[in-house]
């Protein structure tokens, strides 16, 4: 938690045994074990300051930063694997009517205007979620954000574009 170098060695020795375990579970192979359980002590070294004695001992702590690494690894490999089964081209929607083209860009407009509206913190998450096609984990590495705090900003800052977008369509009906 103090950066200490040395202190990286001493916590594979005393807890290498104990990564490596958890990590030959969720791995589907030996080098996927491997790439695990370095991401998993990187995640301890970024993590360490966040251990509280009074909360739980240092074997569940890392046990547990270490599980969590570990399940959103797992999660990003299934929606890799989940991609990579997409077909490289989908069948073209019919073409859209002058009108239809005119609702979307609208749509489009008001959802941009919503979304603008947002806090910085929530606009940010969502624009790299929409515009950017990132996961929630990709979005926490990327903006050096707490997964969970992401997360919560995505629920948040959709619950408020649906809001506004619901105040906005109101609005429109009630001017027709």
């Amino acid at each position: 938690a103090q950066g200490d170098p040395n202190a990286v060695g001493e916590c594979v020795d005393r807890y290498g045994a104990l990564v490596w375990s958890i990590a030959r579970r969720f791995a589907t192979d030996p080098d996927d074990a491997e790439d695990a359980v370095q991401e998993a002590f990187i995640e301890l070294w970024r993590k360490a300051e966040r251990y509280d004695a009074t909360r739980s001992s240092e074997p569940t702590f890392i046990a547990l930063v270490v599980r969590r690494k570990l399940i959103d690894r797992a999660r990003l490999r299934a929606t890799h694997e989940r991609d990579e089964r997409l077909p490289e081209e989908f069948d073209a929607p019919s073409t859209l009517s002058a009108t239809d083209s005119v609702d979307v860009a609208d749509e489009a407009r008001r959802a941009a205007k919503a979304l603008a509206e947002l806090r910085p913190e929530e606009r940010r998450v969502l624009e790299l979620s929409i515009y950017h096609g990132l996961t929630h984990e990709q979005i926490a590495r990327a903006i050096q954000m707490p997964l969970g705090t992401v997360k919560t900003h995505v629920r948040k800052g959709l619950e408020r574009v649906r809001a506004l977008l619901g105040v906005q369509a109101l609005a429109k009906e009630a001017q027709a």
